[in-house]
């Protein structure tokens, strides 16, 4: 695929791809709580995303901001926090907002609706619903930040990390001095690998 050199803006706005448009919820189906949003960049320069939704509290987004390479595309992860009847038919919007390296103005943006169904036969009727009560009108809509879930680190994680620390902990062989076993002494390089992933696991403790 031949890339972009340069923006090409179209009305003052970059073209953004991404797909799908819109996303659809069912209440009765768990594995449509969570969506995937799917961005590209055909350009040859990276491009930066930011997410912002017009319900933000009902959503979730793992990644609501960050780069996307040249060539490559991201998935972009949003979950529905809120599934009652109260929300069948409420029609919100998420804007992506696409910007240069560098620049903290937009240069492109994509406008995303989502929706709550009780069911995949509610589709046909989702458009009653919206206009029912819940419709808005598109120029007035306030699009705000959306949150990045918290997330605790799993028992494996933090088992790990108690390993490592033990092990670093433990004598090296060859020390002579020691009440420990000589079957519990490790090598340098056992203990530099000990060091090294507990490195990493507490990168990944420190993100979550």
């Amino acid at each position: 695929m031949q890339l972009e050199r340069q923006p090409r803006l179209v009305d003052g706005q970059l073209p953004i791809f991404v797909f799908p448009t819109e996303l659809v919820y069912f209440a009765d189906d768990p594995s449509s709580h969570k969506q995937v949003l799917t961005l590209y960049n055909p350009y040859e320069f990276s491009l930066r995303f930011k997410v912002l939704c017009t319900s933000p509290k009902r959503y979730s987004v793992v990644d609501s901001e960050g780069t996307v390479r040249p060539g490559c595309c991201i998935d972009i992860v949003i979950r529905h926090k809120e599934i009652s009847e109260s929300s069948y038919g409420r029609r919100d919007r998420f804007r992506l907002n696409i910007y240069e390296q560098g620049r903290r103005q937009a240069i492109g943006r994509k406008d995303i609706s989502a929706i709550l169904l009780p069911n995949a036969r509610g589709r046909e009727d989702s458009d009653e619903l919206e206009t029912a009560s819940h419709s808005t009108d598109p120029g007035n809509v306030l699009f705000t930040t959306v949150a990045r879930p918290r997330t605790s680190p799993g028992a494996t994680v933090v088992l790990l990390a108690v390993v490592c620390i033990v092990a670093l902990m433990l004598p090296t062989q060859g020390e002579k001095q020691s009440h420990i076993p000589e079957y519990l002494h490790l090598t340098v390089n056992q203990k530099l690998i000990a060091a090294y992933v507990l490195g990493l696991v507490t990168m990944v403790i420190l993100r979550t």
